[in-house]
């Protein structure tokens, strides 16, 4: 799929890794716990939105992708030891929904373009925990999940393009991405993925 998403506007420091890797065992866990919501949340789109005919394949394969890497993410903490975390609200994701306005056609499309640039920050620090570890397993896991998220950044834009023109959708996500760049820029690192 040809690049749908837009450029994220502020890139995650390289001594952010450090502190993921510092405390791996949250990271997994908290990564565990936002495959896991992403699975939920897209499913929520397919009752919410049962109208979007068009896209609703695409909700129900993304939702089934994401439950695949939270099984993947447990099957590695299972292996580590390492327990299920508490649901609690990521920050991140509370700033970004925020953003979000009323009437159900902006918060539809809003939704799916905040979803998109969640997706490629993700591919972005998936990249970054990829390239930071030694262990080959690892690697490899996060090499896929940087690809995946990558995808689905562009997979959530294409699902707003169909139902609005070019100039709306990207006149829109010029907003969220700046907005994005400086929830980003204003929050502390934690060893979790946001």
């Amino acid at each position: 799929m040809a690049k749908k998403s837009v450029d994220l506007l502020y890139a995650t420091p390289a001594d952010w890794v450090d502190v993921a890797m510092a405390d791996f065992g949250h990271f997994l866990a908290d990564h565990a716990n936002c495959e896991r919501k992403a699975s939920s949340t897209t499913m929520s789109m397919v009752v919410r939105f049962h109208d979007k005919h068009e896209i609703l394949p695409q909700l129900i394969d993304l939702s089934i992708e994401e439950l695949e890497h939270f099984r993947a993410c447990y099957r590695l903490m299972q292996v580590r030891d390492i327990t299920l975390l508490a649901d609690t609200p990521d920050p991140y994701i509370k700033a970004l929904l925020k953003l979000q306005r009323n009437g159900r056609s902006e918060h539809f499309m809003d939704q799916l373009l905040i979803f998109s640039i969640v997706e490629s920050r993700g591919a972005e620090r998936f990249r970054m925990v990829s390239e930071a570890t030694e262990e080959t397993e690892l690697k490899l896991f996060y090499k896929e999940l940087w690809a995946a998220e990558a995808k689905h950044g562009h997979v959530f834009a294409d699902m707003a393009l169909k139902y609005f023109t070019e100039e709306v959708v990207y006149g829109r996500f010029a907003q969220l991405a700046e907005a994005e760049a400086e929830i980003v820029h204003a929050l502390p690192w934690r060893a979790s993925l946001h």
